[in-house]
């Protein structure tokens, strides 16, 4: 995995916001941030999260995938099929959030299975309400569940 280099990170975002015409402030706004947070990532003082930088290059027009990389949080070529996999899930829209949930949790194990770690940890996919660990009685055939 890729070392972490917050400050490559900060000067990257600094660069595109500019490219953007876009202020401190109008950036964190539109990410959903704080501008005292957001100017700490620029800085190259705080490393953000993979959902904060989500927003980010959202609210940016660019890649996500090239500010995880920017920030180490990815391997560019061992991590893209993984990303590109796991995108097509959650855009999938005749499934339900936890019917994605759980294939990502299903692919996730197939992986580690296989001898690939999964990139950060369980990036994206949270045990939450409507997420099974098969605690509560996961017998049923998956046939059986409908979307909805």
């Amino acid at each position: 995995m890729a070392t972490l280099n917050v400050g490559n990170l900060g000067e990257y975002l600094r660069e595109q916001r500019r490219t953007a015409q876009l202020s401190l402030r109008q950036l964190a706004d539109a990410a959903g941030v704080s501008n005292p947070y957001l100017s700490q990532i620029e800085r190259g003082l705080r490393k953000p999260s993979a959902e904060v930088l989500q927003q980010v290059a959202k609210a940016l027009r660019i890649s996500a995938e090239t500010l995880y990389v920017r920030a180490g949080i990815l391997d560019a070529e061992r991590d893209r099929d993984e990303v590109e996999t796991r995108a097509v899930i959650l855009a999938d829209p005749t499934l339900t959030e936890r019917q994605k949930q759980v294939l990502l949790q299903i692919y996730e194990s197939f992986r580690k299975e296989n001898g690939f770690e999964i990139a950060d940890g369980d990036e994206g996919v949270e045990s939450g309400p409507g997420v099974s660990d098969g605690a509560d009685g996961g017998d049923a055939d998956p046939r059986e569940q409908t979307a909805g």
